[in-house]
């Protein structure tokens, strides 16, 4: 019989949760009979477009021409006959989904290519799932990935609550779909203090981090409070769980 997706997606075995009980675990220890619903790290283009979901960057109109995403200068430096430069999209085209990123063959984007997406030169019929330090790197300090923790960061101070908790516990909502456990508050409870201290004591660092992107910072919050909060999202959006599908 012809299993069509929404078959596939409406299943019980498909509709298990991840989390796997000792039971489980002792009947079925290598999930072959899927005692327990797969985990596995989203596709490269998705991670993206994750990130750009939950800070509210997203653009979700559909079709059009190819659009460039930020790249590091001189990435294509050696991409000769011809000499081609890479000029990143601008307006809402900075913020449409990995499937209307730009292709180079042998120039994959680099934040593509540390997530595992293949280059195109030759047939891939199943994508490598790797984890490697350069994920991190790349979640923590490319552009795209600052700019939507900023954006998210601006949603946290002004949707989530007037207090630390209310903001980190609506940020968890929105990103991991879960409230956070008592010791995930206090961690980032302490990072937030932490950073703010240090924001505070030098401004321009914080205008530095906050200018980062093509969306222009708030005007009415401090960029002490943005930057620090910027970068508690950026420790969100680092984590294992927010790329993961479990």
């Amino acid at each position: 019989m012809l299993l069509t997706n929404w078959m596939i997606a409406s299943s019980d075995t498909y509709q298990q949760t991840s989390i796997s009980s000792k039971k489980l675990r002792a009947r079925d220890p290598l999930n072959r009979e899927l005692a327990a619903q797969g985990r596995w790290r989203l596709d490269a283009e998705l991670v993206r477009d994750n990130a750009l979901a939950v800070s509210g960057l997203l653009v979700e109109k559909i079709g059009g021409p190819s659009v460039k995403p930020y790249q590091p200068d001189g990435y294509w430096e050696n991409l000769n006959f011809p000499v081609r430069t890479y000029d990143a999209s601008t307006g809402q085209d900075q913020y449409r989904r990995g499937l209307y990123v730009w292709w180079q063959r042998s120039y994959l984007h680099p934040s593509l290519l540390a997530f595992d997406a293949p280059t195109r030169e030759e047939c891939a019929a199943e994508r490598n799932r790797s984890n490697i330090p350069q994920q991190a790197l790349v979640l923590l300090n490319d552009p795209t990935y600052v700019e939507a923790s900023r954006s998210l960061a601006v949603r946290m101070l002004k949707e989530g609550g007037g207090d630390t908790t209310s903001r980190l516990t609506w940020a968890w909502r929105q990103v991991l779909s879960r409230a956070p456990r008592p010791d995930e508050v206090k961690t980032l409870q302490s990072l937030i203090e932490k950073e703010f201290a240090e924001y505070r004591a030098d401004p321009a660092s914080a205008q530095a981090l906050i200018k980062i992107g093509q969306t222009p910072p708030p005007q009415d919050v401090s960029p002490a409070e943005l930057a620090a909060w910027t970068n508690i999202a950026r420790v969100i959006l680092n984590l294992h769980e927010t790329i993961t599908r479990s």
